[in-house]
């Protein structure tokens, strides 16, 4: 049983960390994006150290007090807000930003967690690197939060989800030590990685300080174009197509419904498609390509393959970086519209690639008795992450639905575990999908789980009620 972060204990505290540290939460701490949950906190504590962090988090596992970490605040799935239970110390890392060492010639750099992930792409930029990892999110997300769900993003084709951009980690432990993981080698298998362990916990397991991460070269030069197919299963059929001519070139593979281009619309932003009519699908298509290849070319050639093998019916291939970026905002911005609209319920799922075609054929058909629906369709194609949201018909309103939200979203993923998929794809599990866990999980992956905290976490503290309730 966990105790309160009553005023007694935020006044002992205040004798273990320095003046500063420790203050009442702002609004932004406690709330998430979509506004279905209000966090509680006893204090918000925003360390400027690692030594700083460990004695807050020693101190609350000495008095068995939860502690909920928080980043940017831009997770879906309530993983940084509690809600029930006795009120928590909140721990932000906005302070810690450090950029702690970048060598260009080894591809690597260590940074601490708070730092926000468009300032870590900069930061790579300026020596002449690339961090790859890319979020309609990155001015406000940090690198923190990002390892801890295991971020994927745009660029997860080609250069992988953050597990995949992290070389070593620096963690404070349930009990307060220090977990000093910050290597820049490449290949060490001396003992259990517990990098990977600690990336994608949400909190549960520690909290992530500081990471070394991997760069890449710029590339020479990157084309975007977007491209009408005539179904899904054409844009499979075009992604291989790409894999044959273009091997390990393509950085974004975005499959978009027609209905994002009518909620940007319906919504009021000021993005059109280059299109009259809109098609039903369509693929956005980014390369990443060394020196000496043409861009446009290498991209006009595609289209010719894609339109002779009947994969593609038209398109758009920007010729200058500020074209690009009109394209890429299409994209980006449909979340946007998405939560203006007001989403019935929003499914973050990952599936084999071969299933995805026969899912989006049946899974209207799912939720067809529950009610009338429009969704919206979208996502990391190229790495099988889709966003399949369903939405109240024009007209009305998604309050409308409250009683058969809980419905639709048990029939649409029944139907992706059914399919060999993942209904935690990108966002994680939070506290939003804790019975899905236990739903689908399977149950000596749980067991393990289960084990694993509370091994590390006897007492329960780090962010209680989230991942595995």
């Amino acid at each position: 049983m966990l105790n309160p972060c009553d005023p007694a204990f935020v006044a002992a505290l205040a004798d273990v960390v320095p003046e500063g540290v420790l203050s009442a939460p702002e609004p932004r701490h406690l709330e998430e994006p979509r506004g279905r949950w209000t966090g509680q906190a006893g204090v918000l504590a925003r360390p400027r150290t690692t030594a700083e962090v460990a004695a807050l988090v020693r101190a609350c596992a000495g008095a068995r007090v939860g502690v909920v970490p928080v980043s940017g605040g831009t997770g879906l799935v309530g993983g940084q807000t509690l809600t029930l239970g006795p009120a928590p110390l909140l721990l932000s890392l906005e302070r810690m930003v450090a950029l702690r060492g970048i060598w260009p010639e080894e591809n690597a750099m260590v940074v601490e967690a708070g730092m926000v992930l468009a300032d870590v792409q900069a930061h790579a930029a300026s020596v002449g690197r690339l961090f790859p990892l890319s979020l309609a999110s990155e001015g406000s997300c940090r690198i923190g939060g990002n390892l801890a769900s295991n971020a994927g993003g745009t660029a997860v084709l080609r250069y992988g989800n953050a597990r995949d951009l992290c070389l070593g980690l620096e963690a404070v432990l349930p009990d307060g030590t220090v977990f000093n993981g910050l290597t820049r080698l490449r290949k060490d298998n001396a003992g259990y990685d517990l990098r990977h362990l600690l990336i994608g916990s949400e909190g549960t397991l520690g909290v992530i300080t500081a990471a070394s991460l991997k760069l890449f070269p710029l590339p020479a030069a990157r084309v975007v174009a977007l491209l009408a197919v005539p179904s899904p299963g054409a844009a499979l059929d075009l992604l291989a197509l790409c894999g044959e001519r273009v091997a390990g070139l393509v950085s974004g593979f975005e499959l978009i419904s027609r209905t994002g281009f009518d909620f940007l619309a319906e919504t009021g932003f000021d993005l059109r498609a280059p299109f009259d009519p809109v098609p039903d699908w369509l693929v956005l298509l980014e390369l990443e390509l060394p020196a000496g290849l043409e861009p446009e070319a290498v991209m006009a050639g595609l289209y010719e393959a894609g339109a002779g093998a009947g994969l593609v019916t038209d398109g758009v291939i920007a010729t200058s970086e500020a074209q690009a970026a009109q394209l890429w905002a299409l994209r980006e911005t449909i979340p946007l519209a998405n939560r203006r609209v007001g989403a019935v319920s929003s499914h973050d799922i990952s599936l084999p690639l071969s299933a995805i075609p026969g899912f989006i054929a049946k899974a209207p058909g799912v939720i067809a008795g529950l009610g009338e629906f429009r969704v919206n369709c979208f996502g990391h194609l190229g790495d099988g992450n889709l966003h399949w949201n369903v939405f109240p018909a024009r007209g009305h309103a998604k309050g409308e639905h409250e009683g058969v939200r809980d419905a639709v979203k048990t029939a649409v993923h029944d139907l992706v575990h059914s399919l060999g998929g993942s209904v935690a794809a990108e966002h994680g599990v939070g506290r939003l999908k804790v019975a899905d866990l236990a739903r689908y999980g399977d149950p000596g992956k749980l067991a393990a789980m289960r084990a694993i905290k509370a091994a590390l976490d006897p007492a329960g503290i780090m962010n209680p009620g989230a991942v595995l309730g």
